[in-house]
């Protein structure tokens, strides 16, 4: 596919002439801040930003607290305290670490869920969509190597019975746990290699981010409508879109300081309200907490992971064909990074031929209520196992494979969407025509940029 026309930068001294020859950085960083966007984009396009921030923000916090920590089971936890009590700021270091964790997962499940409903997945963005699922799942190891860093009760039972899973695997699950702890329980060893993979994550997160930005680069950004930017000719893309800088650039920073003057009141008064008090507590291996949890963006996925037990039907039938090799342990396994895997088949399971979900009437109240499975899951996955918790849980893991597996496939068949509109131009000026006074290249009325 063909970029959008647009103006690329040109050097015009001869120091910028001799650079750009060698080395063209300043084309690179041009391009990208010029880049043609749609005009048309909501403020849902604002946690692309967010993201980055938070990703900066954990590497220059992680490499500050990794300072003064000790990956040793003897040491880890005092450590932490010591950051506390004795490391000037270390409190708010430790707090804007541990805290932008949380900010991360709330950005990055809105980042998923508006490219959800605004089909960001669909042709010629799959390869977008993929890596982005790719830096996802490498957020989720990330995080939960960190939380055990602390070494409180929560870190080492919720290490014990994560790690646990992955001996539920047939055959090579029993090798791959202790290939994954270094020993034959959660200890010394795997606190090292925890460090050691926490650290370098997220390195390797920031290649992807950078990959990802290159691939939207590419393709061109999505938009509300779903409606591609016009390409056959300078004018009629530059009726479609804005500079990213100064117009998005502005409009993003502005959406970043709003959301940070709320992460900083959490970190300032509330700075525990999402940890769990017992990892307060250093590690008892002796002292098994009452109900272990992992953090709060975990809990949808550990509430499908505990929906498939011995008695659920999809269980036994997959027990009996297997001649036992899959038991609700390991089916649990299964359905919980399953839940991940149709999310990133999504471009394939849609079989709509309109993008956005703006135009569509039925495939709208299918996802809401995917929205609110998803609310509904994480509420669930903090609960005890027992009364109606599991089945709650079950009827949630029930509803997300179903919409990936079936709805989304049979949306494609059966919905009648609504037209979209011709050109981003014209979805543009039917919002902003009733509420200004210019005119537009077209003749349609354009918005006031004092408004």
């Amino acid at each position: 596919m063909s970029g959008i026309p647009h103006d690329h930068y040109e050097p015009k001294s001869g120091g910028e002439k001799w650079l750009h020859r060698r080395l063209p950085v300043v084309s690179l960083l041009y391009d990208t801040l010029m880049i043609p966007t749609p005009k048309n984009l909501n403020w849902m396009w604002i946690w692309g930003i967010v993201l980055v921030f938070c990703l900066v923000m954990q590497i220059v916090t992680g490499i500050i607290l990794v300072m003064h920590y000790t990956a040793h089971v003897d040491m880890a936890f005092a450590s932490v305290e010591h950051i506390m009590r004795d490391v000037n700021g270390g409190w708010a270091i430790r707090y804007v670490h541990a805290n932008g964790a949380s900010l991360f997962f709330v950005a990055v499940y809105l980042h998923i869920f508006r490219g959800l409903y605004y089909g960001s997945y669909k042709e010629p963005r799959e390869v977008t969509w993929i890596i982005g699922m790719l830096i996802f799942v490498l957020m989720m190891g990330t995080a939960f190597m960190g939380y055990v860093l602390p070494w409180g009760q929560m870190s080492f039972w919720g290490a014990t019975v994560i790690t646990g899973l992955f001996g539920a695997i047939p055959f090579i699950g029993e090798a791959i746990q202790t290939w994954l702890l270094g020993g034959p329980a959660v200890g010394n060893a795997t606190l090292n290699r925890f460090l050691s993979l926490h650290y370098l994550l997220p390195f390797i997160i920031l290649g992807l981010v950078i990959v990802h930005v290159w691939a939207f680069h590419t393709t061109g950004n999505n938009n509300p409508t779903g409606v591609e930017v016009r390409r056959s000719s300078k004018k009629e893309a530059e009726a479609d879109t804005l500079p990213f800088w100064p117009y998005f650039v502005i409009k993003d920073l502005f959406a970043l300081a709003v959301v940070l003057v709320a992460f900083f009141a959490i970190v300032g008064y509330l700075p525990n309200a999402l940890g769990h008090p017992d990892n307060y507590i250093e590690a008892n291996p002796m002292a098994t907490p009452a109900h272990i949890v992992p953090e709060w963006y975990f809990l949808p996925f550990y509430a499908i992971l505990r929906a498939f037990t011995n008695d659920v039907w999809i269980v036994i039938a997959a027990n009996w064909i297997t001649a036992g090799l899959v038991d609700a342990k390991f089916f649990g396994v299964l359905a919980m990074f399953g839940a991940i895997i149709v999310m990133a088949l999504a471009p394939w399971l849609d079989t709509s031929g309109v993008r956005s979900g703006r135009y569509r009437p039925m495939f709208k109240w299918w996802f809401w209520l995917l929205v609110i499975d998803f609310a509904v899951l994480t509420y669930a996955g903090g609960q005890p196992a027992e009364g109606i918790w599991p089945t709650v849980s079950l009827l949630g893991a029930t509803y997300w494979f179903a919409y990936f597996l079936v709805i989304l496939p049979l949306l494609g068949v059966i919905e009648k969407p609504t037209t979209p509109p011709a050109t981003i131009e014209e979805d543009f000026n039917a919002h902003y025509s009733k509420t200004t006074g210019g005119t537009s290249t077209t003749g349609a009325t354009a918005p006031n940029p004092a408004e």
